[in-house]
């Protein structure tokens, strides 16, 4: 795809009369404890660089381009300010530099939702007080080329700053900032916390071109792009964008109108079209932002990486199972290490939908869940899943409980990198169905003491016959066992089962013994309605009934804690 250039920030090949560090290395930075550390920059061709810190001492020789990078070797938790001096011609020294833990946090709009407009937040805000939690925020920019620099884009560039200012700390990002206080309040270490994301955007835009060329589905991405452009006429389309917001808040005046008059049935306003965009410089494009706002931080050491991203390919959610791993590795190659990388699953959200639902209507919200959970069990991927469909708001794509799903975030870590006992993970995640007589029997892991949030009756299931009409189903815990019984009078021999299958489904309450909620599955194998969908600008498809029976996920039997056993309850 050819891309339209913008002026990028190329530091590598000019002229340096001082060394120069990324915008990275600041005062108050946190270096990744326990793995090797890469600290880098420019000077001028052949000069000589040393770097110290405590007691090592690194040298390195500018390359031709005036590139050079040290290693230090593995570094012990320290919360004493110590300083990083980098000599060449001049001399830098960093201070106040801690050695802890270093987390990137990315995603979209719920990403970079802030802490001041979290619940509670400006107290949230005001009362911080974690010199040990230091905060960096990578400005919002595109490029077309990956560059080796954050450059200034929507913020200006200020680099470390430690969490114990009001301003700051309101301006971050909330699920980042909740996500490394729970790390920091529970393991008592420094946190070091890189902000990088970017509203409404798409996980195409956060992954690198060699990437999505490699794979056909994602490649169809970038065709579309292209093919696009050929025709694109920004004044024109900014035209047709101001015409189309006119005749919505036009709608949406008449509605709020009917809606006034005595005993009208109030009907959902349809939202706003977002604000006009000039595509040739769009976020959206794919690569642009990996470019801008990923490459300059490779190889910053860290531990992994938390990811809150989604909303804005759910029209595309069965491509978005192929597409997320590819980011993942993408990413996880450029940093040479297969690192953790914990996934917010969508929250709620009814966006204008009639609810309840038919029973098993098509819906691309619960898709996109669908195959973030898929992402998030892949085996050996080093990843997992903070489930959100019980905090959610039905008409606020960005739900203020940041708090939850932070904690949710940080409890993947604890259990998984830090191997804090007694810490469970999240909530009951889908191990496999199968049929016996009228029921069907689900099994899950994490589902120790399975029960429902709310004392009552199981709630949020669904199930269907061969004929694939779906009907709401009732459910049990089985005998105490991480394991859950669905039928319904109406189906006599059951095929498949859903959960929580609804973008807004708050009577769904299934939770195991730490309250964590089960994320929606299913135990079926039918086409998605977004199958196909594979092109950001082609009308979506729907896709084709299923003709032939098909399979379930066949049950792995589980003992009490959700461990496989010899035998199935």
């Amino acid at each position: 795809m050819k891309l339209r250039l913008l002026p990028v920030l190329l530091l590598a090949g000019s002229l340096h009369a001082d060394v120069k560090l990324p915008a990275l290395f600041t005062d108050h930075l946190v270096l990744q404890r326990n793995k090797p550390v890469a600290i880098w920059g420019w000077a001028d061709a052949g000069e000589d660089v040393s770097v110290k810190f405590g007691e090592q001492t690194k040298k390195a020789t500018a390359d031709k381009e005036g590139a050079w990078k040290v290693t230090l070797e593995k570094l012990e938790t320290s919360s004493t300010p110590a300083e990083l001096t980098i000599k060449g011609k001049n001399t830098i020294t960093l201070k106040d530099v801690l050695v802890g833990e270093v987390w990137v946090c990315s995603g979209q709009s719920n990403m970079q939702f802030q802490v001041s407009g979290a619940v509670e937040g400006k107290t949230e805000a005001a009362d911080a007080n974690f010199p040990n939690i230091r905060l960096f925020s990578v400005p919002r920019s595109v490029a077309d080329q990956p560059i080796k620099d954050v450059q200034a884009g929507s913020s200006p560039v200020s680099g470390w700053a430690a969490a114990t200012d009001a301003k700051i700390v309101g301006e971050f990002s909330a699920v980042g900032f909740f996500f490394g206080r729970e790390l920091h309040q529970k393991l008592n270490i420094p946190i070091g916390l890189i902000h990088s994301s970017w509203g409404g955007t798409r996980a195409e835009a956060w992954t690198s071109l060699p990437a999505l060329e490699a794979v056909p589905t994602c490649k169809a991405i970038i065709t579309g792009w292209a093919e696009m452009l050929k025709t694109y006429d920004p004044v024109k389309d900014k035209e047709k964008a101001a015409a189309t917001a006119k005749i919505v808040k036009e709608r949406i005046e008449k509605i709020k109108a009917e809606n006034a008059q005595p005993g009208a049935t109030p009907k959902v306003l349809p939202n706003l079209p977002r604000p006009w965009e000039d595509q040739t410089k769009s976020q959206h494009r794919p690569a642009v932002l990996y470019n801008a706002m990923i490459s300059p931080l490779v190889p910053y050491a860290m531990r992994g990486a938390i990811w809150y991203q989604g909303e804005s390919n759910a029209s595309r959610a069965v491509q978005y199972q192929t597409l997320l791993p590819t980011m993942i590795k993408d990413w996880r190659k450029r940093w040479g290490f297969d690192f953790s990388f914990y996934i917010v699953q969508l929250a709620g959200f009814n966006h204008g939908k009639e609810h309840p639902a038919p029973v098993g209507a098509d819906d691309d919200w619960a898709e996109l869940q669908w195959t973030q959970l898929q992402t998030a069990i892949k085996p050996k991927f080093n990843s997992g899943l903070a489930v959100a469909n019980d905090i959610g708001e039905p008409t606020d794509i960005h739900p203020k409980n940041k708090q939850e799903v932070g904690r949710r975030l940080a409890l993947q870590a604890l259990a998984k990198d830090y191997k804090v006992a007694d810490v469970v993970s999240g909530g009951p995640i889908f191990a496999g169905g199968t049929t016996e007589g009228e029921k069907f029997v689900i099994n899950f892991s994490n589902g120790t003491g399975l029960k429902s949030r709310d004392g009552g009756d199981l709630k949020g299931f669904i199930i269907c016959g061969e004929d694939r009409v779906w009907k709401p189903a009732k459910a049990k815990v089985f005998a105490g066992r991480p394991q859950v019984h669905v039928w319904s009078p109406e189906i006599k021999k059951p095929l498949a089962v859903r959960y929580a299958w609804e973008s807004w489904c708050p009577e769904a309450n299934l939770v195991n013994k730490a309250g964590l909620p089960a994320s929606l599955f299913r135990t079926d194998k039918f086409d998605l309605s977004t199958k196909g969908n594979e092109n950001p600008f082609a009308p979506a498809k729907t896709a084709a009934p299923v003709k032939a029976k098909d399979d379930v996920k066949k049950a792995i039997p589980v003992d009490e804690k959700g461990q496989p056993a010899k035998k199935a309850a």
